[in-house]
């Protein structure tokens, strides 16, 4: 050991501040990080992943704001369902600004050999696009696309729908009663992210073509947009909110759906929001692994300095020194590692952009945000302290007598209560930035809670499992008697690694749980009960014969057919709609149109939870029943009075019942089902199921192919297909959750490397010792291995038992599904866990035993 030249001991007066703490602090670093690469890995990911996240949030936030005007296709965009604007309130927006008028509805394309496909079908005007680019394949003039020659209209499609179809350049469908030429291939659309998604490929085609579809019928489900360009030199969000503000007021009966520049596509934008907080609560997950890291990495180090300690204090530095000259080596380790973190969580959009940016659809634009990569500097720096403070306050009051015995260790001696009360402070302030800064403080808040449980309940699995260990007995098997007292021994790496390990599994297990529930629910439990097929605008004056026509070329399905109308909740309480505060469970109900129906029965799939059904023949004043958990969210009770806008008419019925509704049966089931008397008269079309085990993608077809023949204005949608949609998008979710937690395990494997690596001291003295009384090669790698498994897998039991039931709470409260434990998944992961453990542990023995034995006993 070298003592330093001008000991503590006369060392400055506190008025000094930190500069001599710093200044010895960077002296002992001089020698290099060993030891601190675990600790500094640690916080980088961690940081990496926040402030990756965090930027690539933010340019995409950038990216939308800057491109909302192009993204909406205007300044402000008005939309209606079911009807067209009045020429009333289309000429009050063309009064004030030019207008581009869109509609939007699902249909069925037939190829003359009978092969058919539903498609989406967008129909526009001669000024579409009014801004941004629409890209066609070839490149030709939109109008020359469109027009009607040959006694056929001309349309743009997707590429898929032509592979669908076997279709090229110049071939003929028909939708509806009109004939269409496909003339080009739509590569992009500017406007195509402010649109609701699809179930089929887009066709489009003119608005004088979707009208000799005959497909408008009355009560279809059209979606009208109507798009206002405002003058370039007004062009701002403000003016943008003051148009619609004063059309809304203007025509406040018309009951628009409005959007301006500023949100030009809120879904997307709630949804990158929402998505975005939970890889940020992954990367504060393998900040908190990291933790471990951290105090596991400040413990060992303390644990080799013991003897400069013990000098420093002997020489007349008092604890308040040494606790200072440490603490600052945590904050300047800290401090590097965040800052490693933050510059490669900086590069993440410029990487993408660079990497991706032709591909993505989405408008990210790179740049650096430093309010992000603040954030991510503070969540770091608190992660350092608030695991780095326990370890350097054990050792602040130790006697110097004490720590000149090789024997003890830090462990034997509990923080004073004023620095407990300091630590509790620092992770106060951490859960306070967590939860204060989330999106959703309801899911921070359960973050918080189920990583503090988790931390505590992997302490008693620790101390069970070294207690278990204390108790059994002694074994007549050398290697197992050898690991058993290994993992109970003072200094045993028991509660490192259950530490280091647990956190990681629990995360892992609740991802793989979560990703094959919903692999689950779309691709294999849902079709055996869903119905096979929804036929959706069937014209009112065809539902008899469309339901005959069914039963006889499908006599032994199921078939349920009920009115549909759309609207949207526009008040409730007496309340407009803006003015409400749901719960965020519920906000989604305001936030559109919805489907709407009226029954004299109550529908299959729901019941009644309170109040009571309106009898068959009831005609008094408009009832409504409204599905309870969205009531709640509402604040509704029976009683209420809830207004809806339907084919620009308000509304007004009140509550009658609140009815439960198992979604999953993929039933007709609506949230708002109104008495039979209240939208008599209403122009509407009835939407209808058929239920059919057994069918075949065969049969399937060939009805498909009868329905479009008999009933051209009925869209098929078959329901297998519509579930593959949406489970490939989960299965991409699913896929960049899985990768996002990645972050987390890798974490947690470079925790648990240091916890090895900080425990190797230990176990060299150990191997030495014990080959010096006879023990062979052989024998100890045997004991060292058995221990090793025996602590990963009583982690791997706690991480699935513990991820399994984070995962039950989140499938079956948030989601609102079924749950079925994988037992697959969870296998594989305490495969892996004892995989990892013993193949880290073991090599961390392998060099233990390469250690000369006379080196080690000459240093005891």
């Amino acid at each position: 050991m070298t003592l330093v030249a001008d000991p503590l001991a006369r060392s400055a007066p506190p008025s000094r501040g930190w500069s001599l703490p710093l200044r010895y602090a960077l002296r002992e670093m001089r020698g290099g990080l060993n030891g601190f690469y675990v600790f500094i890995a640690c916080i980088a990911l961690g940081v990496m992943a926040i402030a990756g996240v965090g930027s690539v949030a933010a340019s995409l936030g950038e990216g939308l704001a800057r491109e909302g005007r192009t993204l909406l296709g205007g300044d402000v965009a008005f939309s209606l369902i079911q009807r067209e604007a009045t020429p009333q309130e289309l000429g009050y927006l063309r009064d004030r600004a030019p207008v581009s008028v869109a509609a939007s509805m699902r249909g069925m394309a037939r190829t003359a050999e009978g092969a058919s496909a539903l498609v989406e079908i967008k129909a526009v005007d001669s000024l579409y696009p009014m801004l941004g680019e629409l890209k066609l394949d070839p490149p030709l003039p939109l109008a020359d696309v469109l027009a009607k020659r040959d006694g056929a209209f001309g349309a743009a499609a997707d590429a898929a729908f032509l592979a669908r179809l076997d279709l090229k350049i110049g071939d003929r469908v028909s939708v509806g009663s009109a004939a269409f030429q496909i003339r080009s291939v739509v590569a992009s659309e500017p406007d195509k992210l402010a649109g609701n998604p699809g179930f089929g490929p887009r066709f489009l085609i003119s608005e004088d073509a979707l009208r000799a579809t005959q497909l408008l019928q009355p009560g279809s489900l059209v979606r009208w947009i109507y798009r206002v360009r405002l003058p370039d030199n007004r062009a701002d969000d403000k003016a943008a909110q003051d148009f619609a503000d004063a059309t809304r007021a203007a025509l406040p009966q018309a009951g628009w759906e409005i959007r301006s520049r500023g949100n030009a596509s809120p879904q997307l934008e709630r949804t990158i929001t929402r998505f975005t907080q939970f890889l940020t609560l992954v990367g504060l997950a393998a900040l908190l692994v990291g933790g471990v890291g951290v105090a596991n990495a400040v413990k060992s180090h303390i644990d080799r300095r013991r003897d400069v300690i013990a000098s420093l204090k002997a020489l007349g530095a008092t604890g308040r020194d040494v606790f200072a000259i440490y603490l600052t080596q945590v904050l300047v380790l800290a401090t590097i590692g965040s800052l490693i973190g933050l510059a490669l969580g900086a590069a993440l959009p410029f990487l993408i952009v660079g990497a991706f940016g032709t591909l993505l659809p989405l408008p990210v634009v790179a740049a650096l945000h430093p309010g992000e990569l603040i954030l991510s500097l503070v969540y770091g720096l608190l992660t350092a302290l608030a695991f780095g403070l326990w370890p350097l306050a054990q050792v602040r009051d130790v006697p110097v007598a004490t720590l000149f015995r090789e024997a003890a260790t830090a462990d034997a001696h509990r923080p004073s209560l004023r620095h407990i009360v300091w630590i509790g402070a620092v992770i106060a302030l951490l859960l306070a930035v967590v939860i204060g800064l989330a999106y959703d403080k309801r899911v921070a808040i359960a973050f918080v809670v189920a990583a503090v449980l988790v931390f505590l309940l992997l302490r008693g699995v620790a101390a069970g499992l070294m207690a278990i260990a204390r108790r059994l007995p002694r074994s007549r098997i050398t290697m197992l008697r050898l690991a058993i007292a290994n993992i109970h021994r003072p200094g045993a790496l028991t509660p490192s690694v259950v530490l280091s390990l647990g956190l990681g599994l629990s995360v892992l297990v609740t991802i793989a749980q979560i990703d094959g529930n919903l692999r689950r629910q779309f691709l294999a439990a849902l079709p055996e009960r869903a119905p096979t097929f929804f036929f959706i605008d069937i014209p009112s004056s065809e539902t008899e014969q469309f339901g005959a026509f069914l039963k006889q070329a499908a006599p032994n399905a199921t078939v349920e057919d009920v009115p549909m109308l759309r609207g949207r909740i526009v008040a409730a309480r007496g309340v407009r709609a803006e003015d409400l505060k749901p719960g965020q469970d519920a906000e989604w109900v305001l936030q559109s149109d919805r489907g709407l129906t009226y029954a004299a029965e109550m529908p299959p799939g729901s019941k009644v939870v309170e109040g009571h059904w309106w009898p068959k023949d009831y005609d008094g004043k408009p009832l409504v029943s409204f599905e309870k958990k969205l009531a709640d969210g509402l604040g509704l009770k029976i009683g209420d009075e809830v207004t809806v806008n339907v084919l620009g008419r308000e509304l007004t019925a009140t509550i009658s019942n609140l009815r439960s509704v198992d979604w999953q049966s993929l039933g007709i089931n609506f949230v708002l089902v109104f008495s039979p008397n209240t939208f008599r008269g209403a122009p509407h079309t009835h939407i209808a199921t058929l239920t059919e085990h057994g069918s075949t993608t065969e049969s399937d077809a060939a009805l498909i192919k009868q329905v479009a023949d008999r009933f051209p204005m009925v869209t098929s949608v078959r329901v297998r297909e519509a579930l593959e949609t949406v489970g490939g998008v989960v299965g991409n979710l699913a896929l960049a959750v899985r990768g996002a937690s990645s972050v987390t395990l890798i974490s947690a494997i470079l925790v648990l490397g240091g916890a090895l690596a900080a425990g190797h001291r230990h176990r060299v003295y150990d191997a030495v010792i014990l080959k010096t009384l006879g023990a062979t090669r052989g024998r100890l790698i045997g004991a060292f291995a058995l221990e090793y498994m025996m602590i990963g897998l009583a982690t791997a039991v706690f991480g699935v038992i513990a991820g399994s039931a984070a995962a039950w709470l989140i499938v079956t409260r948030l989601m609102s599904l079924s749950f079925a434990w994988q037992a697959g998944s969870a296998a594989g992961v305490v495969v892996a866990a004892l995989v990892v453990t013993v193949g880290l542990g073991l090599v961390g023995t392998l060099l233990a035993l390469n250690q000369k034995p006379a080196s080690v006993l000459r240093n005891l």
